[in-house]
């Protein structure tokens, strides 16, 4: 239960300190700063995900979604960028999850590999359909790709040290016994 807890957490979370705080600007890249615990949210899934199976799990996700939707609406986000944020979690924690299911590999890389794919799509699909001049028209054409870049770059570095803190949790479980 705490796996789930904290998972949606961080989905609320992410939320209040995207809006608490202006996005970093990384050279040419923009990255809002709840981008750091969106990397962290697929990591938390797919634990959640490996305590309760995927069925219990899209439960959570359909959770995690209207409380997204909530917060984000309660923090002033648009109607526009509400429906953006919840089209594209849907899309990326689903894609997340079925590559987690699917791929057989230690847990380590199946939470690395989901993750890395659905932060791409989380960080194309929101960027174009929340963002550009397609949504809301925050960003111009010319700002996308950096936006999008900046965004998946930070999503899989969050990737890549919770992959390396679950293979040495499960390391450290190999060796103890």
């Amino acid at each position: 239960m705490i796996r789930v807890i904290l998972y949606l957490l961080a989905i609320i979370s992410a939320n209040v300190i995207t809006a608490a705080f202006s996005p970093l600007a990384w050279g040419p890249f923009i990255v809002p700063m709840g981008t750091f615990l969106i990397g962290a949210t697929f990591i938390l899934r797919d634990l959640v995900q490996k305590r309760i199976g995927r069925r219990a799990t899209y439960l959570v996700i359909l959770a995690a979604l209207v409380l997204s939707a909530i917060s984000s609406a309660l923090l002033g986000d648009t109607l526009l960028i509400t429906v953006a944020s919840a089209i594209t979690f849907a899309l990326s924690e689903t894609i997340d999850t079925e590559i987690f299911t699917r791929l057989k590999a230690s847990l380590a890389k199946r939470v690395l590999y989901s993750g890395l794919v659905g932060g791409a799509v989380d960080s194309a699909v929101f960027v174009i359909i929340g963002l550009s001049p397609l949504g809301a028209g925050i960003l111009p054409w010319s700002a996308v790709p950096a936006a999008i870049l900046g965004q998946y770059l930070v999503k899989s570095a969050m990737q890549a040290i919770g992959a390396g803190i679950v293979s040495r949790i499960l390391q450290h479980k190999e060796s103890a016994v």
